[in-house]
């Protein structure tokens, strides 16, 4: 860890007068999600730009916000572990007589967000008042479109980008965007001198290949699923389940099912969660499954356990890093555990006009978004200069030898979201002329507590019950900032 908030550190100091300026006028960003819209606020601001397009393939911003009733796995591939899956195609429902495009959204009914929404919302624009400490999904999202409100006039909506390339001419280096109009299927192509990937990392799942599971799922179609295509628990009532996965939707799901689900419900797990509240009545905590076995359709544990008669299993074991519209010249995925080649978790190493947004997990992603945002701005307006190509790729390779080169590579566990959203903010601080563009978010000690403790904030408030509904601050929980420093405070000298 140390190193890696070394390697944050040094090349912060490392990043004025390295890198030839940039000759960026016209950008473009793809996706409409959150980190989509800081990013065209904060290119806004910048006030250095002739054109920003948004390229959004739904009919609303929010991205994976938008929820969608329906949960159609169109490869229905089990197991699931190629990051190269093809472009999404979008369902088609009727809706007042015509037929809509939808992409499915990892969305679930009664999704909560697992982020008290002081800590989640943007740096501009606070949460209404009342709302809900853990904000629904619909509250969510109609904050996204208040957030959208003075840049949807840039948004192209229903449009698909279905390739991205480099090109270069008299020197120049430029970026060939070729999108679909998903309505109409005309398919239009515009040159950029700089483009932002803002389209999220929750499009392909990952289903593990256990042994026997292939044959399992032939032998009992339907009955292995992935949480992206999981709605309702109700689908799941009187039969016996195992939820594989224990990060934050695979225990919300878990909890879910397993009001409703034949007792226990079964959760597998390879190490303990922090936001797990252990065995239940209604939950059994399972080691990881190790074969599936045809046989009394059973599956077999990790420590030599064999269940029969299992029902579903709904693995809630995350996704790839993908991106189909993107030049494979570019050797951005391998096995898609991470994204590779990129510079502080934002910059393409070898072309930095290209930017990733929200790459990192285990954060909290609107501020970060904002933060990304910021430098990407600056850099592309020359107000901040990259260190050379050489210190780029060292970065990333100190990185990889401190962290590896695998999902940890973008795993940012408080404290390292903290600090890095602190690093970027001073980082854009150095930015000259000052007195331009629009500052990030900075994290103080109250922020930092909170983050802290936020695991803690959400047991205590699915501990409520009916009553958490009814909590809008940590506060009403018994979490107190001020208390804690009174009773913290060093004692006058």
């Amino acid at each position: 860890m140390f190193a890696f908030l070394r390697a944050l550190s040094d090349g912060l100091r490392g990043t004025m007068s390295k890198s030839a300026g940039f000759d960026v006028k016209k950008i473009a960003i793809v996706g409409a999600g959150p980190s989509g819209l800081a990013a065209a606020k904060y290119l806004l601001a910048e006030e250095a730009f002739d054109k920003i397009d948004i390229f959004e393939q739904r009919s609303n911003v929010g991205g994976v916000w938008n929820y969608t009733a329906e949960a159609n796995d169109q490869l229905r591939q089990v197991p699931r572990t190629d990051p190269h899956e093809p472009l999404e195609r979008p369902l088609w429902r009727e809706c007042n007589g015509e037929k809509e495009p939808i992409f499915v959204s990892p969305m679930y009914n009664a999704l909560e967000t697992n982020i008290p929404q002081t800590l989640m919302q943007f740096s501009d624009l606070d949460f209404p008042q009342g709302t809900q400490l853990f904000p629904p999904r619909e509250v969510v999202l109609m904050y996204l479109e208040k957030y959208a409100e003075d840049i949807r006039h840039l948004i192209r909506f229903y449009t698909q980008v279905v390739d991205v390339r480099s090109q270069t001419n008299g020197g120049h280096l430029s970026w060939l965007v070729k999108t679909q109009n998903i309505l109409t299927s005309i398919i239009e192509e515009s040159t950029y001198d700089a483009v932002v990937i803002a389209s999220g990392h929750y499009n392909v799942p990952y289903i593990p290949d256990i042994p026997g599971v292939q044959a399992w799922d032939r032998i009992y179609p339907g009955s292995v699923t992935h949480s992206k295509f999981y709605r309702s628990p109700d689908d799941f009532k009187d039969k016996k389940v195992i939820v594989v996965g224990n990060s934050a939707s695979g225990v919300d799901i878990g909890n879910q099912i397993g009001e409703v689900c034949k007792h226990p419900l079964l959760q597998s797990q390879r190490q303990e969660s922090y936001l797990d509240n252990g065995q239940s009545s209604h939950k059994t905590v399972v080691p990881e499954i190790v074969r599936f076995l045809e046989a009394d359709r059973a599956v077999q544990f990790s420590d030599g356990r064999a269940e029969k008669d299992v029902d579903a299993v709904v693995f809630c074991t995350g996704y790839f890093y993908s991106y189909p519209f993107l030049s494979k010249d570019l050797d951005l995925v391998s096995d898609g555990r991470r994204t590779q080649h990129v510079y502080k978790q934002i910059f393409h190493n070898i072309h930095p006009t290209l930017a990733f947004l929200a790459l990192p997990q285990k954060i909290i992603p609107f501020p970060i978004a904002e933060c990304q945002a910021a430098i990407v701005a600056r850099i592309w307006s020359n107000r901040l200069q990259l260190p050379s190509n050489e210190e780029r790729d060292q970065w990333e390779e100190s990185v990889v030898h401190e962290r590896g080169s695998g999902t940890n590579f973008h795993n940012l566990i408080y404290p390292l979201d903290a600090d890095y959203i602190n690093e970027l903010h001073d980082w854009s601080l150095q930015a000259e002329p000052k007195g331009k563009g629009k500052t990030p978010p900075y994290w103080g000690e109250k922020e930092r507590w909170v983050r802290g403790r936020f695991p803690a904030i959400k047991k205590a408030f699915a501990h409520m019950g009916v009553g958490k509904h009814e909590v809008r601050s940590i506060e009403d929980l018994g979490f107190d900032f001020e208390e804690w420093m009174h009773q913290n405070r060093p004692p006058a000298a």
